[in-house]
């Protein structure tokens, strides 16, 4: 699995998840980052990938024949918009709701909906809003 950048620095490299259905999680994920304006990078019969996520079957080189637990992973949408049309998107490709559009009481500005994809990760995409944009960083404790 190759991508097309090499980025030094980041806090995360790169994540796997390792899924039941590939096909299913294909028609979810490019659905869903389509809404962000994230393109699928590049697959294969046992997986793709998109920026610095991998997706792949339990027999892929990568997987070593287990599948990821359930895990949370937030994308960074760039407006509300963004995060209406993932949660839409989401629903009509195999997506389960696990938290409409909306505030969150997490800092002002934090519009995020939660979805349930084919596996169960719970996949969240967050716009930090305006004034959140032009800041830092913003820690935030689970």
């Amino acid at each position: 699995m190759a991508t097309q950048q090499l980025h030094r620095g980041r806090l995360i490299d790169h994540i796997q998840l390792v899924v039941r259905d590939l096909a299913a999680s294909r028609r979810f994920y490019t659905a869903v980052l389509d809404t962000l304006g994230i393109p699928i990078g590049g697959s294969d019969d046992s997986y793709f990938w998109a920026d610095e996520l991998f997706v792949s079957t339990a027999d892929s080189i990568a997987a070593q024949g287990h599948l990821t637990g359930r895990h949370h992973l937030a994308f960074q949408a760039a407006s509300r918009a963004a995060v209406d049309a993932f949660h839409k998107a989401a629903l009509a490709h195999g997506g389960r709701d696990n938290g409409g559009p909306g505030e969150r009481p997490y800092h002002p500005g934090y519009y995020a909906a939660f979805v349930l994809d084919p596996d169960g990760n719970n996949i969240e995409a967050v716009y930090h809003g305006e004034a959140e944009r032009s800041a830092p960083s913003v820690s935030i404790r689970f």
